[in-house]
Formats: C-alpha cells, structure tokens, sequence
C-alpha cells in the first residue's frame, strides 16, 4: 500500500512541476515587483498549499496548488493593486473560505447553475489561452499585451510579423506532443514532462537560446527564477487602506476556488468510491490560502486533473498528496539550477493545452439543443467572463440565472376555477357530489405562488367580470410563496372588501402560512377565514352567504 501511495504521489508531482511553473509564469505580468520571480510563485505554491490540502481536507486524495482558473483574475487584481494587493486578497479569501466551511455552507455551492459554471469555465480557458500568446508566438514587443480584452485581439495581430518562427515551431510541436503522448500508454511520465525536458535538451544543444532568440525562465526572469529551497516564511506587506477594494476580487478568489476544490472532490469520490466532507474541505482550502502568501505564493485550490491523475495511479491516502509535495520540493532541491533553461514556448504550450482541456467546449457547440434560458446564462456569463472579468461574469449570470429559474417555475403554476360541473362529472375530484354556493367561486392553485403565477392569479380573478360574495382559493398544492405572492393575495383581499366580499383560503402549507402570519394577514381576513380543509371552506362560505351572516363578519 505504502509504495503504491508513493508511485502516485511522485507521478502527480511531474505532472504539477510543469504546470506549476507556468502557473506562475502566467500569472505575474512583466515588470511586477514580487518576492521571488514569477516561476517561483508557482511552485513554492504548489507545495505549501500541497501539503496543507492533503494534510487537513476532508478529501482523501485531493491534490491542491495554483490552477489555470485563476489566472485571468489574479492577472486584473496584480495590474490593479501590485503584488501586495494580491497577497491582501488571497488572505482575505482564505479567511471566506474559512467561515464558509465553519457555517456549513460548503452545500450551497451547489446550488450555482451549471450554466453558470460552464460559461465562465470556458471563458477562463479563454482568456488564458489568449493571454499566452505571446511567449507562443516569440513576441519581443517592449509593451506586454493591453489588459483589456478588446485591445488584445488587435495587439496580437499587429505583432504577427514580429512572431519568432523557431518559438512557435517549438510550441506548435510541443503542443502535439502532449496530446499524442497519451497513445503511447506510458503513464509513469506525463506528456508535459517529457514536452519540456525534450524541448529544453534541444534549445541547449542547437543553442536556439543565443543564436536564434528563443527565451528561456533563466533569460526572461534571471539565474535565479527557480528556487533552490523553501523561503523562511515572513509576514507579507499588508495596506489596509485597500481592503475595501479588494473585497469584490476576494470574493471571486473564494468563490471560484470553492466551486473548484468542491468539484474535483465530487469527481474524486466518483473516482475513488470514496466520500469527501464539503465544510471540512473549505477550512483547509481556506488554510492553505492564509498559508501561501507568507512563503510568497498565489491562491491555491483543489486541482480536478492532478486529483484525477493521483486516483487513476494508485492514490487513496493522504500520503500520496504529502508525496507530491515532497516530491516538488525534492525536485526544487536538487533541479533548480537546469529548471532556468527551459524554454517559455514549451510553457506556454503546457498552459495552452491545460485551457483547452479545461474549455466545455462541446457544451458551447449544443447550444440549440438547449432550451433558450439555460443558452442565454452560459453564453452571458462566458462572454462576460473573456471580455471583462469573472467577478461581472458570476454576478450577471447568477442574477439572470435565478431570474429565469423563477420564470420557469412560474410558468409551471396553474390558477384554475373549480366549478359545479366538475365536481358532478369528475369521480376523481375531492369535492365530488360537494355543492358551491351560489355567489362563491372557487379557484384551485397549483404550484409555488412567486410573481409570474401571482399575475396569473389577478388575472384570472379579473376575467370574471362580476366579482362574487365569497371568493375560497384552494391552496393546499402551493408549497412556496414569495412576497410578490403575498402583495397579490393583499390586492385581491382588498379589491373584494371593496365590493362587500369575503376572501377564505382553503388548505394552506405552513411555510405560506408563516408568510402570511408574519405580514399580518391573519388578522386582515379572519381567522375564520383559515380552513383547514375544503369541506370547511364550504361551510364556511354558506354561513357568509346565508341571509342570517353578514360577510362583512370574522
């Protein structure tokens, strides 16, 4: 058992080394002040965060570390606030995290539509795709790409003729090697690794580097981009005159790794036959977050492919997570020297791949087999996500989303009138061989009773032309209302008091009643105007309608 935990956590932690350098390369815009270079960041991330994840989550085989979701935001918050302001916002995201597993809130990110997650999904793998162009291409342009979206797709193509031939060929053929590695069926060593170390060998050995201008991490970021140890951890620079502007970027960082780490751990028991506890899985993402930033590090989340990867090679403890940790340390140890010659072309490739597997791209091509609502929340929250950013992209799509959730719900409400003919000609009606009154309708409600059945509702008493002595709604199929609900019924109360009528609900659930009770209608119609059944509502309706009563009496 031991060695098999070993062998995956040490296979995991190849396949995290190139992703986690560029992770990092990706993430840290050129000219940005940071306490280690950018390659760094990415892999002392990796495994501080590792480490915590596997330690502490309530996912058995979790592998945590920076993934390529959050490279576009930690892009904007960087370009916007500096490193510092990026250390301020994963702190503070660990700190939601935190409080969202010790409220056992971990359930309620589920409840985020899929099309939702699949749109900004997609839009991130986007944006990551574009923002590696450059080093894809060879670019040596004095500026680095515009940060707003619609200024990079002009800027890239003003820049092709500056594109380096050798650099592009070397990614375009380490982008096909990734893909066709996988047909070999050789799993101990991921296409990535073998990708970068056989393009790293040939830069040196055909000196590309010098004769031909092809970058490499020692070129672009220095001899010393890759660590040779673990930093003492230090207490980052804080301005706590930024908090509130943070607030906003914090959250998405919380959100985004929630519903990351939330989702790997659900493929993971799928994949294990395992069981993950979503609030203890929180606390430890919200640790490791809290953790990283005094070794310099990014924000961290549960990896679905590194997760998927240490399953599929044997991984069912802890011990395989504390392994790839161990193992990226090692390599940073004893490697770190050779690390600088890797080509930033064959990065990119790596990145670029990762992104397109991350895309859901086969959802975004059934979009017509979709029904329009659900069509309409992805590509809003995609677009939004690519062209501004991920904070816009889950506000908009969640608000739109629950705007058309309700919609669809109401739809399914029907406000129908219960008549004597229906209870003569209908065997299966609970009021069969039952009498109604003359001067009493009867409408049956089926549904939740939110603001589109609410109008249906008005609309129906509207239609009747002559409004009755006694109106009875049948309300024992409603199982929720909202206010908008409660603000019709008033209307309709208040439209027959006008006219000398009297309104009786027939059967109604608690939680409408408690909304009823709390908003004071109890006392607005009666209490005797409350009947438990249909059969008291009648009764009750006959003694309103009998000469002796007076509807105006409760």
């Amino acid at each position: 058992m031991w060695s098999r935990e070993v062998l995956a956590g040490a296979t995991v932690g190849l396949i995290a080394l190139p992703l986690a350098l560029a992770l990092g390369i990706a993430s840290i815009p050129a000219g940005v002040s940071t306490p280690s270079p950018a390659p760094a960041l990415g892999i002392l991330t990796a495994i501080v965060a590792g480490l915590i994840i596997s330690t502490l989550g309530g996912s058995r085989v979790q592998i945590g570390g920076p993934t390529a979701a959050f490279v576009p935001i930690i892009l904007l918050i960087v370009m916007e606030h500096g490193y510092g302001g990026l250390v301020m916002a994963t702190m503070m995201a660990g700190v939601i995290l935190i409080l969202l597993g010790v409220t056992r809130m971990g359930a309620l990110i589920k409840f985020i539509p899929w099309p939702v997650t699949s749109g900004f999904t997609t839009g991130i793998a986007v944006a990551i795709m574009i923002t590696q162009l450059p080093d894809f291409f060879g670019f040596t342009a004095e500026k680095g790409m515009p940060r707003e979206f619609l200024e990079k797709i002009p800027w890239v193509w003003e820049h092709l003729g500056g594109a380096n031939p050798y650099s592009l060929g070397l990614a375009a053929v380490c982008v096909g090697v990734i893909f066709l590695w996988p047909r070999l069926k050789i799993r101990l060593i991921p296409g990535s690794i073998v990708a970068m170390l056989a393009a790293t060998v040939f830069v040196a050995v055909a000196g590309w580097g010098d004769a031909h201008g092809v970058a490499t991490i020692g070129s672009k970021f220095g001899p010393d981009a890759i660590p040779s140890g673990l930093p003492f951890p230090h207490f980052p620079n804080i301005d706590l005159a930024t908090i509130g502007k943070l607030i906003g970027p914090a959250t998405a960082i919380a959100l985004l790794g929630a519903i990351e780490s939330l989702l790997s751990a659900v493929v993971a028991d799928g994949l294990s036959g395992d069981r993950h506890d979503s609030n203890t899985e929180l606390i430890a993402q919200g640790i490791a977050n809290l953790v990283c930033p005094f070794f310099g590090g990014l924000p961290a989340t549960g990896a679905i492919a590194r997760t998927s990867a240490n399953i599929n090679n044997g991984g069912r403890t802890p011990i395989s997570g504390i392994v790839h940790a161990v193992t990226l340390l090692g390599i940073v140890l004893l490697a770190s020297r050779w690390a600088v010659y890797i080509p930033m072309a064959s990065m990119s490739a790596v990145l670029i791949v990762v992104a397109f597997k991350m895309g859901e791209w086969h959802e975004l091509a059934r979009f017509r087999r979709m029904p329009i609502s659900d069509a309409l929340v992805l590509f809003t929250t995609f677009g939004l996500t690519v062209v501004f950013d991920l904070v816009v992209a889950v506000e908009v799509g969640m608000v739109l989303a629950a705007m058309l959730f309700i919609k669809r719900v109401s739809e399914t409400t029907e406000v129908s009138r219960v008549t004597a003919d229906d209870m003569l000609e209908r065997p299966e009606h609970i009021a069969q061989g039952k009498h109604i009154p003359d001067g009493v309708l009867v409408y049956r409600i089926f549904g939740p009773f939110l603001f589109g059945a609410a109008e249906k509702m008005e609309d129906a008493i509207a239609s009747i032309g002559q409004w009755p002595k006694v109106l009875i709604l049948r309300l024992h199929l409603v199982t929720a209302m909202d206010a908008t609900g409660l603000n019709a019924l008033e209307s309709i109360v208040e439209r027959m008091k006008t006219r000398g009528g009297t309104v009786i609900l027939s059967g109604i659930h608690r939680q409408p009643f408690e909304m009823l009770r709390k908003a004071g209608f109890i006392q607005s119609i009666g209490r005797r105007n409350f009947c438990a059944t249909f059969d008291d509502s009648l009764r009750r309706a006959e003694e309103l309608c009998s000469p002796k009563s007076t509807s105006q009496q409760v």
